[in-house]
């Protein structure tokens, strides 16, 4: 057992170069490494009136676009795209340049999960965009949904018949050439991982608030999963938020690449 007296990391004294670092994806990736980004209170609410936003704080917002600066792709439940309206990923100059030499593309997609492929073409994911979205389906979802959100401009991919399980999500983001996958919510998405055993990082924002209420918890399921996590590290800021980040331990390793 350890005691964490006083403040172990303060984030002011964290640069951007070093706090880049403590968030950096394993390097010579043999397959996709599913990151996940939560923000959650003290109780566990996972949003406020449906909504994540009134929970983040400057420093979670800081870590919130270093995620997305990281990552090849951003996963997302449909629920979460309907419920947060998400728009396309926006990025800067100096940012775009930042991912180039890093190898990625200069702007990270955002990728759907929808078994039902239910989005309407109003959505900011197809009308605020500067990339098109990429969207995975099933070949159960309606013809006329998937046609509609083609129209809408997505690309789609049909990439099981009935339901998108974990493994067949982690081979179609393989197949797409993503290895470090940020998935931003929601609760549904993120409890089918850790069912399925695809969960490798957890980035979890704790909002130094209370607030009661009946919002849900960041992961949802039938049944409990337990999915040993251990500390990679924990930093304050002087309001108060936490933000820590968790991984498998190592000798899971094995067992999470043969899943």
């Amino acid at each position: 057992m350890q005691r964490l007296d006083g403040d172990p990391v303060l984030l002011r004294n964290v640069d951007d170069a070093v706090l880049r670092d403590l968030y950096a994806y394993p390097d010579d990736l043999a397959r996709p490494w599913i990151r996940i980004n939560f923000v959650s209170s003290l109780d566990g609410a996972v949003s406020v009136e449906g909504r994540s936003g009134a929970l983040g704080s400057p420093a979670d917002k800081k870590v919130f676009g270093l995620l997305r600066e990281l990552a090849d792709v951003i996963l997302v439940g449909a629920g979460t795209v309907r419920a947060e309206n998400y728009g396309g990923a926006r990025t800067t100059e100096m940012l775009r340049a930042r991912r180039e030499e890093a190898g990625l593309t200069p702007i990270p997609p955002v990728a759907v999960v929808t078994a039902s492929c239910d989005l309407t073409p109003d959505l900011r994911l197809f009308t605020d965009t500067t990339i098109p979205p990429v969207v995975f389906t099933t070949a159960r979802a309606p013809e006329a949904a998937r046609r509609a959100v083609q129209e809408a401009g997505a690309d789609l991919r049909v990439i099981a018949e009935d339901d998108i399980d974990g493994r067949t999500l982690r081979a179609a983001l393989a197949g797409a050439g993503w290895m470090r996958v940020l998935c931003e919510g929601g609760p549904r998405l993120f409890g089918r991982m850790i069912d399925d055993g695809i969960v490798d990082d957890l980035c979890l924002t704790w909002a130094p608030v209370l607030t009661a209420g009946g919002a849900g918890r960041i992961a949802t399921s039938p049944a409990p999963v337990l999915t040993p996590l251990r500390r990679a590290h924990l930093i304050c800021d002087d309001d108060g938020t936490l933000l820590t980040r968790w991984v498998r331990p190592d000798d899971l390793e094995g067992e999470t690449d043969g899943r």
